[in-house]
């Protein structure tokens, strides 16, 4: 395993998320695998299939008006032909205003997720992507847990 492998994953991992954060349907598209591929965004059940998972994208892109993504803990393990990347997606994103004015109010949310990447010969593809919410700590659940 070299150094500029996982430099290239870094990008590629790097350039998925751009790419929704931009809206970039077609960059999402070229960044995913041409065979069997999977992705489960959190809450949704098991996506198998290129048609299956670029339609999912394109949902969430079509219903997102604004999204940024703030990755922290980032790893990234590249053994062979597969590359792996685990990272916390700090979301903040925000749909349209009820009366079609404005962006709405913004929303933030935890995500852990799980991108596994394969070589080819276009260089390193998504296989997968996992996403997981990440369950807030607040008070009530702290004082239940004590009492």
């Amino acid at each position: 395993m070299s150094r500029t492998d996982i430099e290239a994953v870094e990008e590629v991992n790097t350039a998925f998320y751009e790419a929704m954060e931009q809206g970039d349907f077609d960059t999402m598209s070229a960044l995913w695998l041409e065979d069997e591929v999977s992705c489960v965004h959190p809450g949704w059940p098991v996506l198998t299939g290129r048609g299956e998972v670029l339609r999912s994208y394109a949902l969430i892109m079509s219903h997102t008006d604004y999204i940024q993504f703030f990755l922290t803990d980032t790893k990234v393990a590249v053994l062979g032909d597969t590359a792996l990347v685990t990272c916390t997606e700090n979301i903040l994103s925000g749909g349209p205003a009820e009366d079609g004015g404005e962006l709405g109010p913004l929303v933030g949310q935890l995500v852990v997720a799980t991108n596994v990447f394969r070589r080819t010969s276009e260089g390193w593809r998504l296989w997968s992507h996992h996403g997981s919410p990440v369950l807030a700590d607040t008070d009530e659940d702290d004082e239940e847990a004590s009492g």
